[in-house]
């Protein structure tokens, strides 16, 4: 103003908190932290402790087996080892629908520290992931014992499971990063995603062998799910190297380009969309 007196200040929006902030060693030690606390809280006061982490996938597994080897009696007749084969495919899709369904709400649930606390908000979905994988290492330990028990040899492709891990790991942190952000600004998000994980299971190869699916179209429909490549690898490279691999069994490699690009759109708009609401998160609790 003409007389030296300031005008009236303006106010502007502070972001908040963004997806990273406070740089990658403050990340990593906060999402270790959170992720042991939900790992512990998780079976606190319970009977069984940690052999609950167990013990739900194997009970999962039982019902099928007798459904399919029993009343059914189908599953030995589609694959060699059917029990080791089902029980390894209900461990692998467990993680990755515990993971995305618990990071889903994951955010939403800790209101609290998201309105008073600053620090990296992709630490939240992120420890849902981390809390899984130390669910899944338990798991594959028992898998590979019970593979062992019941006469299924190690071979040298078991060294490249952790190739499908890392993609599977990859894909879950991914689809719970972008289940988080959405839960945010709608709360159907949960709803839906429950539907679709459930269609998933049904549909990603995890009770039945690929080739069991006679019509060809709709293997060619199925292999745009990321997660049926990963499950056909997985069978011809720890339980039964005369299956087709993924890409023999899609029909040729181009058929796995739908499931790659399925996946590369994913991460790429988790991570952006995710880096986008970050900061303001908190306004939209």
């Amino acid at each position: 103003m003409s007389n030296g007196t300031p005008g009236p200040l303006e106010l502007r929006p502070v972001p908040g908190p963004g997806a990273l902030g406070g740089g990658w060693r403050r990340f990593w030690d906060l999402l270790y932290l959170m992720a042991v606390n939900e790992f512990k809280k998780a079976y606190f006061e319970t009977v069984l402790g940690y052999f609950w982490s167990l013990l739900r996938p194997l009970m999962l597994f039982g019902v099928l087996l007798v459904v399919f080897t029993q009343i059914f009696r189908i599953g030995d007749g589609l694959q060699e080892n059917y029990a080791v084969f089902l029980l390894l495919n209900i461990v692998l899709f467990t993680f990755f629908q515990e993971a995305t369904t618990v990071a889903t709400t994951s955010v939403v649930a800790q209101e609290g520290i998201v309105r008073k606390t600053q620090f990296p908000r992709l630490v939240i979905p992120m420890a849902a992931v981390l809390t899984g994988i130390f669910n899944l290492g338990t798991n594959m330990v028992a898998v590979v014992i019970f593979a062992i028990a019941f006469g299924v040899l190690p071979m040298i492709t078991w060294l490249l499971f952790p190739v499908v891990l890392v993609v599977l790991i990859v894909m879950a942190s991914a689809v719970a990063t972008l289940l988080s952000a959405l839960y945010v600004r709608r709360r159907d998000v949960a709803i839906i995603w429950s539907v679709v994980s459930t269609a998933l299971f049904y549909g990603s190869a995890v009770l039945y062998p690929i080739a069991a699916v006679s019509n060809e179209t709709l293997v060619h429909i199925m292999f745009v799910n990321p997660l049926v490549p990963l499950f056909v690898q997985t069978n011809k490279w720890l339980i039964d190297s005369g299956a087709p691999g993924a890409a023999e069994a899609a029909g040729g490699w181009e058929y796995l380009i739908p499931s790659v690009i399925v996946s590369l759109s994913i991460c790429v708009l988790s991570v952006w969309f995710f880096a986008k609401e970050a900061p303001r998160v908190a306004e939209e609790l």
